[in-house]
């Protein structure tokens, strides 16, 4: 698509608007609108430490950047701490990819319905939208991997 078609759909686009009225005025009474999501800040070539420990106390992690690359991509890097025999997360999916690097210990690492045992050393991946899971295989040895999330903003 080019600039010129592009501006011949603009005032069909604006007319939509009109039509179709922002979600937060069309709530019922009494119902709360949805959270804004907090905005995401560029980020910036340097160093990045790791955060303040937050989680439970079998699955703990520590934050280092969650922000804006260029062109909007969104880029989160943390790495977590399980404990022995911590459950597993639940299953989820995401508008980003995930990328787990195994620090220490041994991963059960679930992705669209395959489930693969990952060991330190190894890097494991799922792609945007992806059902997925990891916790840790063993029930007598620690586990920790560092966690890159690239994708869209949430």
């Amino acid at each position: 698509m080019d600039r010129r078609e592009f501006s011949s759909l603009l005032p069909a686009l604006l007319a939509a608007t009109a039509v179709f009225p922002a979600e937060a005025q069309t709530q019922a009474p009494g119902q709360t609108p949805p959270a804004t999501p907090h905005p995401l800040t560029p980020l910036k070539s340097g160093q990045y430490v790791m955060g303040p420990a937050h989680g439970s106390p079998t699955r703990v992690g520590h934050s280092y950047l969650t922000g804006l690359l260029p062109d909007n991509i969104r880029l989160e890097a943390h790495v977590t701490f399980l404990t022995p025999g911590a459950p597993a997360e639940p299953v989820e999916h995401h508008k980003h990819t995930e990328m787990w690097f195994i620090r220490e210990g041994t991963a059960t690492l679930m992705t669209a319905g395959v489930t693969r045992t990952l060991k330190a050393g190894d890097m494991g991946l799922c792609i945007a939208g992806d059902d997925h899971y990891i916790t840790n295989a063993s029930t007598t040895e620690p586990a920790s991997y560092y966690v890159i999330s690239v994708g869209p903003p949430e």
